[in-house]
């Protein structure tokens, strides 16, 4: 049976809820899945046949928890197949300027932390204005707006696509197994 860690980070729980939703779909498929919230436990990706990391972008970049874990974990994650899920609205702009953005910050990650994951994915993640202070609910709104989206602050939006997400779970969780399959057939071998 294939054993998949998926690694999180989130601020607002959305990108608990992406990875959680990775989780189910491979379950769903399979797999043995352990969900682990960065920061919280100290779950190392050495025993698993895959890794799927999800973490949001904050600020032009990734929450330092995230940064912390990968880059102490980015040999055992170098030595099997991974994937990064990152969790923004940019990608709902469906501009060249922003989606540039969106692969720097995402190469800029990768190259500061050693880490290179097989696949990688953007994906739309929420506005939960309910739960923003005051501040936050005002930065929020008025990059909302620019970017054309949803600006009544007394509702929360989500924008996930689930389906993309789910099938693109599936693929690395085919992946995952292949692995897994390979890596029990070389230690019957030796």
């Amino acid at each position: 049976m294939t054993r998949i860690l998926v690694a999180y980070a989130t601020t607002d729980g959305h990108t608990a809820k992406i990875a959680g939703a990775v989780a189910e779909t491979l379950r769903a498929h399979g797999a043995t899945v352990d969900l682990h919230q960065i920061g919280r436990t100290h779950r190392l990706p050495d025993s698993y046949d895959g890794v799927i990391v999800a973490a949001p972008v904050r600020g032009g970049t990734y929450l330092k928890p995230v940064r912390r874990w990968v880059r102490a974990h980015a040999a055992a994650l170098n030595a099997r197949p991974t994937a990064f899920v990152s969790a923004c609205l940019g990608i709902l702009q469906h501009d060249a300027a922003v989606d540039r953005t969106l692969r720097t910050i995402m190469g800029r990650f990768l190259a500061e932390t050693g880490w290179q994951p097989v696949v990688t994915r953007h994906v739309a993640g929420a506005l939960p204005y309910t739960r923003y202070n005051w501040f936050i609910r005002r930065v929020m709104k008025r990059i909302a707006a620019k970017a054309g989206g949803d600006t009544d602050t007394t509702r929360d939006y989500e924008y996930t696509d689930w389906q993309d997400l789910r099938a693109f779970t599936e693929q690395f969780g085919l992946l995952a197994a292949r692995h897994a399959t390979a890596s029990a057939m070389e230690r019957v071998a030796v």
